[in-house]
């Protein structure tokens, strides 16, 4: 499986976008400060991700939700969520 996922930061309360085939490992990743764009960032909470079968589905679903239309379609599908922790 191939994984789009968003985090969120504790730290400035924006949304960080990716794709990755091993979303366990890439979440410690972000934890641990591996991954140098989002290091200053942390800590982060996962707060959505969707599965693919083919990577190529997960690519470009990442794309679209980096996009305009994307990031209105995390906020709303993510409403309740960003309301309780008071961010976007």
């Amino acid at each position: 499986m191939y994984y789009v996922y968003v985090l969120i930061s504790l730290k400035d309360g924006k949304f960080y976008t990716g794709f990755t085939g091993n979303l366990k490992k890439r979440l410690t990743e972000h934890a641990e400060g591996v991954t140098k764009s989002t290091n200053h960032r942390r800590p982060f909470d996962l707060i959505y991700y969707e599965a693919c079968r083919d990577p190529r589905d997960a690519r470009f679903r990442e794309r679209y939700l980096k996009t305009t239309y994307g990031k209105r379609y995390l906020q709303n599908r993510l409403k309740n969520d960003l309301m309780g922790r008071g961010s976007h």
